[in-house]
């Protein structure tokens, strides 16, 4: 070992973040790679993981997580503890697997939006009843463009997607947690000018951004209420009453020095009551073609109230007991403790903002987001610092109050530059200390090298006992933002299609006005150039081996996959037309496109189904216009 390097190792943390050039808003802990995680030789990391929970082949995992999958726009199934991906939901993304973006039912699900080739998927939430987790559905936010999507978790497939109007790039998400999910919460995290135009485009003072609600079942923007700065991370009480709210950018600042002017930001705190009654009255407006109502939250306003907390805050976290909600500081190394039972005072002006605010423990340098275990402890990722730090809430309200109490359990490196984290059913009532997800924005030297573009690492650790212990390193792809855990018990998906399902529902609709049943019915049905292809599937074979087109046609297949077999799974895929699509067992798909070049075309079954599999084949004739 070099004597610098070994220098360097030597230095602690903090002594080496606060006297490098790194340690600027922008660089810090970045540009070195050495959080403590990285002083870890490479047998210290093996021994670590020789503490992992095994889950042997054919057994079953007992959670359920599902990751944002970042830039990709998808959502990711992982099994929890093995960590073994089990499944991939396409939602702002086109994937040619499933045909997810290339299928009429996914395109009819994209609507407008399907324009978009990309999508920034961050925060996974599944729907609650009294505050536990029901296993409906999953909800997740499209930052890239202003977007949230419900997945059914029946079928594991996206059946809506939300444009939200007025704003721009939808950052926090979560859903209200009692009596039951009927809103999906949204934050807009960039002001914009209202009405976005062309007017005002050089006076950000007239810029603003809101506070959204979608109703869960419609998926409908139901309101929406403007607020002064930005807005970050949020989340839901266990009253149904209030939503809180981080700011990192009260000052509506368009640079980065702008936005860190203010010593202090603010959390916002809604109240969903009042909203609700100021919509039945008609106190509200509407902007440009949107007919969403809108609603004034700026300050003064009697629907919120904004409590200053220390600079730049980011997450925005409740207490599974549902006494706290918990802004995480960022360029503050405390996190803010409020009391959610204070709150009522605050909107009835009965005590100051400051008052609301019961704890501000000093846990390390770029607390992020925390997360808990149930038994009164909290769990906050520490950006700069590359690690996790334990802390007692309780302790920290009496540190806050003068007693000398150590409310710091345990610090935890992790590898590196943790973002999110998230503990087994923490966002629910039923948060149950058994395992915390850490997802890490850099892995350096965690795997083998793979280009310039490093994996991410996913790490699991288990907080069943008093210490964490770190049992798992897991690579992964293009900025898993956020994770969500639930027991296997907790959910119940389908294992073949019902007939009935909505999601073809307008398939089935078109095959009756053309007078086809699907189930049994192999034909072509003309009108004029459009052409529409109906067949069915069961293993190895397509009910119709050829059809003739004409040159121009427009031509939709419709394939109704017969097979009643589990994990029996069809294929459609057309030849040089760019089309493929997925037919699981009882289910309808279909795909439209042009037959633009005359000659014969084969189709193919493109998911392995036979042992005749290679045969599954057909031809599409197109004659010359």
């Amino acid at each position: 070992m070099s004597e610098k390097k070994q220098d360097i190792e030597n230095l602690g943390r903090r002594h080496f973040l606060r006297n490098s050039a790194v340690t600027g808003v922008a660089g810090a802990g970045l540009a070195g790679g050495f959080g403590a995680g990285a002083l870890l030789n490479s047998r210290q990391a093996r021994a670590a993981g020789e503490g992992a929970e095994a889950v042997a082949p054919g057994e079953l995992d007992d959670y359920y997580g599902f990751w944002s999958g970042g830039h990709q726009g998808e959502v990711r199934v992982l099994g929890v503890p093995s960590m073994r991906e089990l499944m991939r939901i396409p939602v702002f993304n086109v994937d040619s697997a499933t045909g997810h973006g290339i299928t009429n039912e996914s395109r009819r699900v994209l609507g407008d939006s399907a324009r978009f080739l990309n999508g920034d998927a961050h925060h996974p939430h599944i729907s609650m009843t009294d505050g536990r987790y029901d296993g409906k559905y999953l909800f997740i936010n499209d930052k890239a463009n202003t977007r949230v999507a419900r997945i059914r978790l029946d079928i594991m497939k996206t059946d809506k997607i939300t444009s939200v109007p007025n704003v721009q790039a939808i950052h926090g998400l979560r859903l209200q947690k009692v009596p039951h999910t009927k809103y999906v919460f949204a934050n807009a995290e960039l002001p914009i000018p209202q009405i976005n135009d062309g007017r005002d485009l050089e006076n950000p003072d007239d810029y603003y951004t809101m506070f959204n609600a979608i109703d869960a079942e419609s998926m409908e923007v139901a309101w929406q209420v403007i607020v002064d700065g930005n807005l970050d991370n949020t989340d839901a009480d266990y009253t149904g009453r209030f939503v809180a709210s981080t700011c990192y950018n009260s000052e509506k600042g368009m640079t980065l020095s702008d936005t860190m002017r203010a010593e202090r930001d603010w959390v916002v705190v809604f109240d969903v009551e009042a909203i609700e009654a100021a919509v039945a009255a008609g106190d509200y407006r509407t902007l440009g073609d949107a007919e969403v109502p809108v609603l004034d939250g700026r300050k003064g306003s009697q629907l919120t109230r904004y409590i200053p907390v220390p600079k730049n805050p980011h997450g925005l976290n409740t207490s599974p007991d549902g006494q706290y909600f918990i802004a995480n500081g960022k360029l503050s190394p405390t996190v803010s403790i409020i009391a959610i039972d204070r709150l009522p005072q605050l909107f009835d002006d009965a005590i100051a903002p400051r008052d609301a605010v019961v704890g501000e423990p000093e846990l390390g340098l770029g607390p992020l987001h925390t997360t808990f275990d149930g038994r009164g402890n909290a769990y906050t990722t520490l950006f700069i610092d590359s690690q996790v730090a334990k802390w007692n809430i309780a302790d920290a309200i009496r540190a806050y109050q003068g007693e000398q109490v150590n409310y710091i359990r345990q610090k935890l490196d992790v590898h590196y530059q943790p973002g999110h984290n998230h503990a087994s059913l923490t966002e629910s009532r039923d948060a149950d200390g058994q395992w915390l997800v850490v997802l890490s924005k850099f892995s350096k030297d965690r795997f083998l090298p793979v280009g310039p573009l490093h994996p991410e690492n996913d790490q699991l650790i288990d907080i069943s006992g008093e210490e964490m212990k770190l049992v798992h390193d897991g690579p992964t792809y293009a900025e898993p933002h956020d994770c969500i855990l639930l027991r296997a018990d907790q959910l119940n998906p389908s294992r073949t299609w019902t007939r009935d399902d909505p999601y073809f529902a307008e398939t089935r609709a078109m095959a009756e006005a053309d007078g086809v049943t699907l189930e049994t019915d192999n034909t072509v049905v003309r009108d004029g150039n459009q052409v529409r292809v109906y067949m069915t599937s069961i293993a190895p074979q397509y009910g119709l081996t050829e059809f003739k087109v004409k040159q121009g046609d427009e031509v939709t297949v419709v394939i109704t996959n017969l097979d009643q077999v589990e994990d029996l799974t069809h294929g459609f895929c057309m030849v040089n037309h760019g089309v493929s699509m997925e037919i699981s067992p009882q289910q309808t798909a279909s795909v439209t496109f042009t037959a633009d070049k005359p000659g014969v075309h084969w189709y193919y079954c493109n998911w392995f189904c036979h042992a005749m599999h290679m045969e599954m084949t057909g031809r599409m004739l197109v004659e010359k216009a």
